[in-house]
């Protein structure tokens, strides 16, 4: 059975581990710890982040998009439509989950990392900029919830469960639509639920 070397609270994480269970593959979750740089996930990827698709004969596949591109492929289009149309807003949805995404670790990264005295407030104030000027756009216009989702669709709920996990509170005001949409998410796909952020 492949294997996702993954974090909990990775939101590419969780993206290609819905993915993986949205398109009916199976795959066989391994937390890894990072910081540790364990010898398996240096040795899948030599820059040592995370998501990791280790197939069964060996072959390492990183970065989350290549990642739910691949599973797209060997699940017969489960993830992406065929209409190239479609395919492209389903591509630019989840490029633009994947954005905020970056915005907020470095957020994130800029707080952990750096001792207080050098935490540099102007390129904080810029990520955080960046992250809500995507967010108030997805909210003026959510992407519709069909039948069948996409990788985009299952790109924003987990960025979206990044949130609620690191910001809760400080960025849902005025965004309604957004979070009435991830509930909607999870009502119609209770069984991705569980691999939201944590």
């Amino acid at each position: 059975m492949p294997k996702v070397l993954y974090s909990s609270s990775s939101p590419y994480s969780a993206k290609v581990r819905m993915a993986a269970a949205y398109a009916g593959l199976p795959v066989e979750a391994v937390a890894v710890d990072t910081n540790a740089e364990p010898a398996e996930l240096i040795d899948s990827n030599p820059l040592g982040k995370i998501p990791v698709l280790v197939t069964d004969d060996g072959q390492s596949i990183y970065d989350s998009r290549a990642i739910t591109q691949y599973l797209n492929r060997i699940s017969g289009s489960a993830l992406f439509p065929r209409n190239a149309d479609k395919r492209t807003q389903a591509e630019m949805l989840e490029a633009l989950a994947d954005g905020i995404c970056d915005c907020l670790l470095a957020h994130v990264y800029e707080r952990r990392v750096r001792p207080e005295d050098k935490i540099h407030q102007p390129w904080l104030d810029k990520q955080w900029s960046k992250a809500l000027r995507a967010l108030d756009r997805l909210n003026a216009e959510p992407p519709k919830l069909p039948k069948k989702i996409t990788a985009g669709h299952i790109a924003l709920r987990a960025t979206l469960g990044y949130l609620a996990l690191r910001f809760g509170g400080q960025w849902e005001r005025g965004r309604g639509k957004l979070t009435r949409w991830a509930a909607r998410f999870d009502t119609k796909f209770p069984e991705l639920v569980t691999l939201i952020p944590k």
